[in-house]
């Protein structure tokens, strides 16, 4: 199941989550972050019920953005107990993605 916070749900769904949270910032605008949208979704049917994958309009929701330090879309950011534990920066490969959530999972 795939995910859509924003500053209304970010502090219940991502922070106050129990399992790991990926969050996809991205714009609609964004070319590479379109291209990553059917990576994110193919992680999230994957990892379902072991790590919370959703997406996050930076246009939308730019304060979230630049509390996380966000300059580039799209970014990954892995949360763990309310706190970033991973961060990735632009377009990859099926494999590399998931290769971070199983670091992320250890």
């Amino acid at each position: 199941m795939e995910y859509k916070f924003t500053a209304a749900n970010f502090e219940t769904e991502v922070l106050g989550s129990d399992i790991p949270v990926l969050v996809d910032l991205y714009a609609d605008w964004c070319g590479p972050c379109k291209m990553m949208g059917p990576v994110v979704a193919e992680m999230a049917e994957k990892y379902d019920g072991k790590i919370k994958v959703g997406k996050l309009n930076v246009d939308d929701d730019g304060a979230i953005a630049q509390r996380y330090g966000v300059a580039s879309i799209p970014t990954f950011l892995f949360f763990k107990g309310g706190q970033v534990v991973e961060t990735a920066i632009g377009a990859m490969s099926t494999d590399d993605l998931d290769a971070l959530i199983m670091q992320v999972l250890l």
